[in-house]
């Protein structure tokens, strides 16, 4: 029998490379692989769909979803999820605390990135700062100029201005012109050598394992996405997606917790994956609804009231029917 031969576009990280290096396979697929980084991956998703099966923004694609636009159907694989603490940077020399962002000029690359409705999100819940009382201003982190990968309709009451024609949001941070920066990277080296420049919380590592334990949201940035037509066509598709990314991620972790010789450039590494099941429990970083329902309320709710979902999306409408019930083997 001819399998199908189609394209996969994700990130190189330790829990795609199974699918990458053929340890595990998609039932019933030849697969063509690409590791590209997000912004081309998703750029080109979003505006060529040169993908059939692609890792996506997970806020793109709600934007595109709400509307009835998108044409890619999501399975619940969540190959990119992060506190977003540490995305946000201010002046320390005039923000001392969260709150003091109200009424200030916040840089960003793009309104949408899922990491700055995260964020968004935490300042809103957790410090009381909405999105309407910060003017937003919109560049690029390390090159100048930088387009809305979606076509945005925000409310009149969200402020956005572009950045000047010729500066980035790093520089703008570094001179002073902006008082803080929200990005899914870091501003440029040149900002990050100013004394005054620092995360907004001091220990974000703390701050986020506190949100964790008061909310249960382990905050979910990247969803995979197959073209709609090849999961009409093909029924089995979603399903066999879902179970090859499945078996991937467990690959990558039998290989974490083997620390007999390291397979993560950092030290203490048997030290941090302790403290990640004991935070987080032993399955941390899940994949599937039903684990991530929280977390997944809590983004939709956000991302609607943002201004960016056309409407509020339920739960049980993200993601491919055939991907909502799990078997165990």
């Amino acid at each position: 029998m001819t399998k199908l031969q189609l394209s996969i576009a994700m990130g190189d990280y330790d829990r795609t490379r199974a699918l990458f290096d053929g340890r595990v396979r998609i039932d019933g697929v030849d697969s063509i692989c690409s590791l590209l980084n997000p912004e081309e991956m998703f750029f080109r998703a979003m505006r060529s769909q040169d993908f059939d099966i692609t890792e996506l923004s997970f806020s793109s694609y709600l934007v595109k979803h709400s509307r009835g636009e998108c044409p890619y159907v999501a399975v619940p694989v969540f190959l990119s999820r992060a506190f977003r603490h540490t995305s946000i940077y201010v002046r320390k020399d005039r923000i001392q605390r969260p709150e003091d962002l109200k009424g200030k000029r916040v840089g960003l690359p793009e309104y949408q990135l899922t990491a700055n409705v995260w964020a968004r999100a935490i300042l809103q819940d957790d410090h009381g700062v909405r999105p309407q009382e910060v003017t937003w201003v919109r560049g690029g982190i390390d090159t100048p100029g930088r387009p809305e990968k979606v076509k945005l309709q925000l409310p009149p009451e969200v402020r956005i201005e572009e950045a000047p024609e010729g500066m980035t949001i790093s520089e703008l941070l570094d001179r002073g012109d902006i008082d803080g920066f929200i990005g899914p990277r870091p501003p440029n080296r040149q900002a990050l050598k100013n004394p005054n420049i620092g995360w907004l919380f001091d220990d974000p590592t703390a701050s986020a394992k506190d949100y964790y334990q008061r909310t249960g949201v382990f905050p979910i940035m990247h969803v995979v996405g197959i073209r709609k037509e090849l999961a009409e066509r093909h029924r089995w598709l979603p399903a066999a997606v879902q179970k090859a990314f499945t078996q991937s991620k467990a690959a990558a972790l039998e290989l974490l917790a083997d620390t007999s010789a390291t397979k993560v450039t950092l030290p203490f590494v048997e030290e941090q994956l302790k403290a990640a099941r004991e935070t987080m429990g032993e399955d941390y970083w899940s994949y599937g609804v039903a684990p991530a329902r929280k977390t997944l309320e809590t983004f939709v709710r956000h991302h609607h009231s943002q201004g960016l979902s056309a409407r509020p999306v339920p739960v049980e409408e993200l993601f491919h029917p055939a991907t909502y019930e799990t078997y165990s083997i």
